[in-house]
């Protein structure tokens, strides 16, 4: 599994009976999570004195109680800095387990540019609040951040901002990212790393409808086609329940190999919990990379 140690100002500090108990920065919160299918005795005192606390309901979705949380408060990993605020089902603005995939990345690209002896182009889909976005800027390469919903680029944005990055060549789009793809296929234009965060569900910004089971695969092929042909990375994570790491690296094995030879690698992701130093699943993700960057 791959996890990071990383991270100051963030760590699972307990996790029992569909829930876990979380520090971001000064704050704690208690936000569900459908892994944690034990029961163990909830001896930290955190379970007592969140700063606020996400129900679930049996009806699907939820609702947040706030006990002494501000509205927005940042928190910092390496040299970056991320402004959180809790918003809809449970989130926050970042999701920690991907620090993993976004130090990756940066080897990658710090890897392609000497190899390349230029800065790398790199294209972010369903980019969400751009943690991997601002990784990628401060490592030097030129971004194009994709995601259909104008909210959570503003945001984005914000993070640029806070990590000093606002100067940087990221140019940010609000669009569907399939029909940008197959924009960029006609233009001829190529990139020499993507990444990519699907959700399991979604839509466009003109209501078109995003289910990963049943699109990710001919997304991931149509994509692609947007791989320099001297390109050094490829990187998709997956939440979704049944895409184990089996089947992204069967998908970008199929897909990418084959025109651009390289190597696949993928496995689950997951963060150290510390009450017990037991580590939580949170996900998988598929790699490909180029062999003369391994």
């Amino acid at each position: 599994m791959w996890t990071t140690s990383n991270w100051t100002d963030y760590e699972i500090l307990a996790a029992s009976d569909g829930e876990k108990l979380e520090r971001w920065g000064k704050y704690l919160l208690i936000r569900p999570d459908p892994q944690v299918i034990w029961q163990t005795e909830k001896t930290h005192p955190g379970w007592k004195r969140p700063n606020a606390h996400y129900h679930r309901s049996v009806k699907g979705g939820g609702e947040w109680e706030f006990f002494d949380l501000p509205e927005e408060w940042n928190i910092g990993y390496k040299d970056l800095l991320f402004r959180l605020k809790p918003f809809s089902f449970k989130h926050t603005g970042i999701f920690p387990e991907q620090a993993v995939n976004w130090d990756w990345c940066a080897e990658k690209i710090s890897a392609g540019e000497k190899r390349l002896n230029r800065p790398l182009k790199i294209l972010n889909l369903f980019a969400y609040t751009g943690g991997a976005t601002v990784s990628a800027a401060k490592a030097g390469a030129n971004i194009t951040h994709v995601d259909a919903a104008k909210g959570m680029v503003s945001w984005a944005k914000e993070n640029a901002e806070a990590s000093g990055l606002s100067a940087k060549p990221i140019r940010w789009l609000v669009d569907d990212c399939v029909k940008f793809a197959e924009r960029e296929i006609r233009r001829g234009n190529t990139y020499d790393g993507i990444i990519m965060d699907p959700p399991s569900y979604g839509r466009g910004p003109k209501g078109e409808i995003w289910k990963m089971e049943e699109n990710i695969f001919a997304f991931i092929k149509l994509t692609a086609q947007l791989l320099d042909k001297e390109a050094s990375f490829f990187l998709i994570n997956s939440y979704t329940t049944g895409l184990q790491p089996a089947v992204l690296s069967y998908m970008l094995n199929t897909a990418i190999v084959p025109r651009l030879g390289g190597l696949v690698k993928a496995d689950e992701i997951g963060l150290p919990v510390t009450e017990n130093g037991l580590i939580l699943p949170c996900g998988a993700s598929g790699r490909w990379f180029a062999s003369e960057d391994f």
